[in-house]
């Protein structure tokens, strides 16, 4: 089924709107979830949150691209979820990539200064000057929470290759939000 039809569907508080969803981006949302979980319970918990935050924001919001509005719901569920549960006890992944995009930001927590509208466009202008290589790898790492090795594995790179290609977009981006004075 196409996305504006399953949007439709939504809009018409069809309960088939749920069913279509998970049918074609099921799978989509449980890889997200699951790469910042680590868990399939929790991660399909975090999946059916999602679709109920769909069903709750559509309507009124109607969203251009669903995959990413599902992507964008099922992330932050993700992450809220992940630090409720590890509040005192953190797990390396989610930590590890925090601590890399930390060297881009100023002095507030890269978590604060993502909801800043100007911060988002000019990582999204950055990301759109990458080739369509690194930006992936980019994603893959800071998007997916995916680690080294799986993006080693995807992209048939070293890890080596992998980590060295990350510090550079790191630095790249930072020079780049010292030019939009966002970085200090």
């Amino acid at each position: 089924m196409e996305d504006n039809q399953i949007i439709e569907l939504y809009w018409n508080r069809s309960e088939n709107a749920i069913l279509e969803t998970d049918k074609k981006y099921g799978k989509y949302c449980n890889y997200i979830a699951y790469n910042i979980l680590q868990n399939k319970e929790d991660s399909k918990e975090c999946v059916n949150d999602t679709y109920l935050n769909t069903w709750n924001a559509i309507p009124p919001q109607r969203p251009n691209v669903l995959k990413l509005f599902l992507a964008k719901i099922t992330r932050n569920l993700a992450i809220n979820q992940y630090k409720r549960k590890n509040a005192k006890k953190r797990e390396q992944t989610m930590e590890i990539v925090l601590e890399e995009l930390q060297e881009c930001s100023s002095n507030t927590s890269i978590e604060q200064e993502l909801q800043y509208t100007e911060l988002v466009k000019n990582i999204n202008n950055f990301l759109e000057n990458l080739s369509i290589e690194k930006r992936k790898i980019f994603l893959e790492r800071y998007w997916y929470f995916e680690t080294i090795k799986e993006i080693c594995s995807k992209n048939k790179m070293s890890e080596s290759n992998v980590k060295t290609t990350l510090l550079r977009i790191r630095q790249q981006l930072k020079e780049h939000l010292k030019e939009a004075d966002i970085y200090e």
